[in-house]
């Protein structure tokens, strides 16, 4: 079946807990041993009131029939009260162990699904840090964040309680029927003539559970989608009086939620009482010929006693048959989805690496004990194709290149442009015309689509991408901050930090003046997305960020938006002294913040129409002095 196999992917965790896994199933079958004990004590003791009876057999297995009639030998030669009270203490012992077992069983198998579920959501957030940014345009945050959590959740269950429960069920029944058959093979055969009916009972409700548990993830994966935009969004719903209209939007989900749910719950609660039934039809059908083969001689009464014990000692595991179904259509449900996110590639990669997504585990990847051929069954392996770079210098070169986000549809066309390592080069342009796409393309979050682009000389799909980003410092025109410190935010991009770095990125960003004033300066915890700061104090804060880690290139993406011109100027003063030796490329709607570049790139409709310097482009008198010209205007009027 297409959805079982699904659950392929948790084969490749087994061999990491193989051993745990054999004792969970090696306590299963000590505590099935053990549970058959109590039902032939209560047979021997009901049979030593019956002299005709006290020698009567029949029931024992192979093994531990043996162990039972050398205690029943010796219990029967006591006095009654004395055997009676023997029998009594075999039961209470026999019930002891198989509780012990029961408790081993649980301990091995279930802990054994908590270590699965931490390397598959481990294994899970790995893959997400490898996807490009594309698939974060596929896939919204809610919906990856429902399958990280509601549907790892379900796929726990089913690796824990579902196949512990299979396992036990599968062995009762070996166990109960054989012990059953060897009492009364014409009995057995009669209370089993209700079992094609729970099959037929449950084979239907499985497919109904499989596509009806889909169906109430999807519905999750949205509600919590819709929270995570409303929460995020909460200004904007405020600020438009909108609350109102979200909270029937919620409310909506919610009900469609409730009722996928509703239909999931009629399934499962039929089941349980179908098969109940079709359980105790089977139990009246084993009293009444049962105390037919009684009368008859066929069997003791003990043996009928036993008999009726190990039918209900069945009950559970026939009970249980769909509510462990249940839990595995709905993991294997569950990890459909999952697989859906596994499958995806990134497209941006390193060319020559092997990627294979979870093929064993994060865990075992960070314990080097990643086998490096590439088979079928190893790790995840992610290799970079060529030796790192000591040092990215930052010449940068636009070989006619075009990219667009859709195919056939080009952002960008025929660009071609030297960027030297040193240099400080603007890009500007009317709204639209591409400046985000050409400054995402240098440091790999998107590739071209035609031509090429070199740094250095190299072509930066065969850079490795860590070495790549490690040289580059980027500042996006929306700054995100962690909800962390305020310290932590700016040391974010190196991993071993001296508090000397952050005073020194945040002097150059002029945001140290602001922090004095803190409470708690660095110490400050920013809250969701910085929350705490300013949109100006943002945006300094994520230039200190690029900068502490002494980039070859920096890229200001509209980073000075937000920031006063007085502010502006100090900033921009000071990266000149810092950025003498490396490139820097800002890209800005003030033409204030860039008349002194080295080289300013305008660009229209995805071409680059005017190049030059600020002095030179004015005398063109095209859109760049037309951009001049009205920012010159915007400011008479402001005054």
């Amino acid at each position: 079946m297409k959805n079982i196999q699904e659950l392929k992917t948790l084969l490749k965790y087994i061999p990491a807990y193989k051993i745990p896994l054999m004792l969970g199933i090696g306590a299963i079958v000590m505590n099935q041993a053990f549970a058959l004990l109590s039902p032939r004590f209560i047979k021997y003791a009901i049979d030593s009131l019956n002299p005709e009876s006290i020698h009567d057999t029949h029931g024992e297995l192979p093994g531990i029939g043996f162990l039972v009639v050398k205690i029943v030998q010796y219990l029967n030669q006591l006095e009654v009260n004395a055997r009676m009270m023997g029998y009594a203490v075999a039961i209470i012992i026999s019930v002891i162990i198989a509780g012990i077992f029961r408790y081993w069983m649980r301990q091995t198998i279930i802990v054994t699904s908590r270590k699965i579920e931490y390397d598959l959501r481990n294994d899970f957030f790995a893959h997400l840090q490898r996807m490009s940014m594309s698939f974060f345009q596929k896939y919204s945050t809610g919906d990856l964040m429902a399958r990280a959590t509601n549907d790892l959740n379900s796929i726990r269950a089913l690796i824990g309680p579902a196949v512990m429960y299979s396992f036990n069920t599968v062995l009762t029944f070996i166990f109960v029927l054989s012990v059953m058959i060897l009492i009364s093979l014409k009995l057995t055969l009669l209370v089993l003539i209700t079992v094609p009916l729970v099959i037929l009972v449950v084979y239907t409700a499985m497919q109904w559970i499989y596509k009806g548990h889909l169906r109430v993830q999807e519905k999750f994966s949205e509600i919590s989608t819709l929270s995570q935009e409303n929460l995020s969004g909460i200004r904007v719903i405020k600020a438009f009086v909108r609350e109102d209209s979200e909270i029937q939007r919620f409310e909506k989900l919610n009900r469609e939620y409730i009722d996928e749910n509703m239909f999931l719950v009629k399934v499962e609660g039929a089941v349980f009482p179908l098969v109940g039934m079709l359980l105790g039809m089977s139990t009246l059908l084993g009293i009444w010929y049962g105390g037919k083969l009684v009368v008859a001689g066929e069997i003791s009464l003990g043996n009928l006693v036993a008999f009726n014990t190990y039918l209900v000692t069945l009950s559970w595991p026939v009970i249980s048959i769909g509510w462990v179904l249940s839990l595995i259509q709905r993991g294997s449900a569950s990890m459909a989805r999952l697989n859906r996110i596994f499958e995806e590639i990134p497209e941006i990669h390193d060319p020559t690496s092997v990627y294979r997504p979870v093929v064993l585990t994060a865990r075992m990847i960070a314990e080097k004990r990643v086998p490096q051929n590439g088979k079928k069954g190893t790790a995840t392996v992610i290799k970079d194709a060529f030796q790192p770079l000591d040092r990215i210098r930052g010449d940068i070169e636009f070989r006619d290149v075009s990219f667009g986000y859709v195919a056939g549809k080009p952002v960008l066309k025929n660009i071609n442009l030297r960027i030297r390592q040193g240099q400080t080069v603007a890009i500007v342009g009317y709204t639209g015309a591409g400046k985000t796409s050409l400054v995402n393309l240098i440091p790999r979050l998107y590739d071209v689509s035609q031509g090429q682009l070199r740094i250095d000389g190299v072509d930066v799909r065969n850079i490795p991408l860590r070495t790549l980003r490690k040289h580059i410092g980027f500042v996006s025109q929306e700054p995100f901050l962690f909800s962390t410190t305020l310290g932590t935010n700016i040391a974010y991009g190196l991993d071993q930090w001296e508090m000397d770095d952050v005073l020194w990125a945040s002097d150059i960003a002029q945001l140290k003046t602001d922090v004095d004033r803190f409470p708690h300066q660095f110490e400050t915890i920013l809250g969701e997305r910085g929350i705490t700061l300013s949109g100006g104090q943002k945006q300094r804060a994520t230039i200190a960020r690029a900068l502490i880690r002494r980039p070859s290139i920096l890229i200001l993406d509209d980073a000075l938006s937000s920031v006063d011109t007085y502010t502006e100027e100090l900033i921009l003063a000071q990266l000149r002294g810092v950025m003498a030796e490396r490139t820097c490329l800002i890209i800005s709607h003030r033409i204030s913040t860039i008349k002194d570049a080295d080289l300013i790139i305008v660009l229209d409709e995805g071409q680059i129409v005017e190049q030059g310097t600020h002095d030179s482009l004015i005398a063109m008198d095209g859109i760049y002095a037309d951009l001049h010209q009205k920012q010159l205007l915007r400011e008479e009027l402001e005054l």
